[in-house]
């Protein structure tokens, strides 16, 4: 499972590092998400599937 994040629409509303930072980190420089490493970790997929489902910009999509 991957989970990418589109630049274009990330508002850096945070939420998603908060619910799953193992696998979002934020810029330092505006507050918009990246996912930290190419494969969600194995232990982290509800997490990410949560932080896809709670982005208000629904700029976060999951890759099975």
């Amino acid at each position: 499972m991957r989970v990418q994040v589109d630049a274009e629409r990330c508002q850096g509303h945070t939420l998603c590092a908060m619910i799953a930072p193992k696998v979002f980190t934020l810029s330092d420089f505006d507050g918009h998400s990246s996912a930290i490493g190419a494969d969600v970790p194995a232990d982290q997929g509800e997490n990410a599937r949560e932080a896809v489902h709670s982005c208000p910009e629904r700029a976060i999509s999951v890759v099975e």
